[in-house]
């Protein structure tokens, strides 16, 4: 007769091994005891090895069996070990959160996100990816990753937002500029200044707030140069090229020969905005929006 050796063989084994009485472990598997001892012989006839010693006074293990039991009982742990770790990925306790950030978040914003995830959250893992505002907000909506950081704040339905950081505008300057202090006269005077803009194709309203805030100071901006890059924007005004104007936080964590003068006079702030897609099926998302959107 021909069998196939089941998960069940192997747990009636485990317990019966464990017993060492025919009675005690049917009872505590809910059989009957002639159903054990037929799963048993099944089990011996498969392998081709006799796991107990049987005598009217006593069942012992055979030197198959105490090494079968080893293996089971390793078997065992690890299936349920597997249990908890799909219970916890079906829970969202478990996985990779995958997120996009612009290159002011990085200082600060996501450091903190992090550190708060990995202690609310240990067994997540993240996937970091600096990226611009537009290829964020794509990647988004093909579900290639799960959270963004953005300073956009018009989205598509489906798409969700959340304030995460509201921040001044600096000029940046080069080192030996004579500004240090920013103020409407001080902003006027640069006015014949070439610039140097974040893209406007990546984020009009961030184009249209910056433009914004020299035409409150009564001029329209030369821009010479564009880039999506905050490094590639510095290196332009180290060289001279042209000045700039930034979100405050990207002063931080750059090393290049220029100088940020603070507009605090200015009513203009910018807005980073963490974003994430309705639809997202990732589990791991409800918990750390629940973390740090739905708070209580």
């Amino acid at each position: 007769m021909s069998y196939q050796l089941e998960l069940r063989h192997l747990k009636y084994f485990q317990v019966l091994a464990e017993e060492l009485r025919f009675r005690k472990a049917a009872d505590k598997l809910f059989i009957s005891q002639p159903g054990l001892s037929r799963q048993i012989k099944q089990m011996e006839e498969l392998l081709n090895v006799e796991l107990f010693d049987r005598t009217k006074k006593k069942v012992e293990l055979t030197r198959a069996g105490i090494y079968l039991k080893q293996e089971v009982d390793l078997l065992f742990s690890h299936v349920e070990n597997i249990k908890k770790e799909l219970t916890n990925i079906e829970a969202g306790n478990q996985g990779e959160l995958r997120i996009g950030f612009l290159g002011s978040a990085a200082q600060k914003i996501i450091p903190e996100l992090i550190f708060k995830l990995n202690k609310t959250l240990p067994g997540v893992r993240t996937n970091l990816d600096e990226m611009p505002n537009k290829l964020q907000i794509e990647l988004l909506d093909k579900d290639m990753i799960d959270l963004g950081f953005v300073r956009i704040h018009q989205f598509k339905t489906g798409i969700s937002k959340h304030l995460i950081h509201q921040d001044t505008f600096s000029l940046v300057l080069p080192k030996h500029h004579p500004m240090n202090k920013a103020s409407f006269e001080a902003v006027k005077k640069i006015a014949n200044e070439p610039f140097i803009f974040f893209s406007s194709d990546d984020s009009p309203f961030y184009y249209d707030l910056i433009m914004g805030i020299c035409e409150d100071h009564g001029f329209q901006p030369k821009t010479f140069h564009k880039s999506v890059n905050a490094l590639t924007i510095y290196k332009l005004v180290e060289e001279g090229l042209g000045i700039a104007i930034v979100p405050t936080a990207l002063q931080y964590g750059y090393k290049e020969n220029v100088k940020f003068v603070e507009l605090t006079h200015i009513p203009q702030r910018t807005e980073l905005y963490m974003i994430w897609k309705d639809s997202n099926r990732n589990p791991v998302l409800k918990n750390v929006l629940d973390l740090f959107v739905n708070k209580g």
